[in-house]
């Protein structure tokens, strides 16, 4: 089965906080670990592997347009802001045969731990945000995806709700 990526780089690029003069080397990788990490979680296996088997080609054929629908309503904001979770904290960072460095621009500042942080959460609040329509969307139409609950043995389920963490009063 392909792995491929339900965004690209342009997307990301497109859609979110980062320049478009960033090398896609230094983020591609990110992407892949929140579709993995934070995506998987919320498809489960099949359905993430039926949208993958779906692209680059397929996904256009008139058959699959109700995955098309999913993949460019819900699926992908999703995954550019879950992605952001996982680049920001890395972005300012190389790591190479002469050790770890940090890189600072000609006229520009860095920011500390706490400004990454607060990207960070607002990026997690953005991706939240789009998981619960994504939620949402499915509680109501998962008959149009039968793979959203074909799940079975070693494979993913996905969660059905995003609420976690934090206190919860009764």
């Amino acid at each position: 089965m392909s792995k491929a990526l339900l965004v690209t780089t342009t997307d990301i690029k497109k859609y979110s906080i980062l320049n478009g003069n960033v090398d896609n080397d230094k983020f591609i990788q990110y992407i892949g670990i929140a579709q993995d990490i934070h995506l998987k979680q919320y498809l489960g296996t099949d359905l993430l592997e039926k949208i993958q088997s779906l692209l680059p080609d397929d996904i256009d054929l008139i058959g699959n347009v109700l995955y098309k629908n999913l993949l460019n309503t819900y699926v992908k904001p999703m995954l550019i802001h879950w992605a952001l979770v996982e680049i920001l904290p890395f972005m300012a960072y190389t790591v190479s045969n002469g050790g770890v460095f940090k890189h600072n621009a000609e006229n520009s500042q860095s920011v500390d731990k706490n400004e990454i942080d607060f990207l960070v959460e607002k990026e997690r609040n953005i991706a939240d945000s789009y998981t619960n329509r994504f939620i949402d969307f499915m509680s109501y139409n998962y008959l149009d995806y039968p793979e959203y609950t074909s799940n079975t043995d070693n494979d993913v389920n996905p969660i059905k709700n995003a609420n976690y963490g934090g206190w919860q009063l009764y």
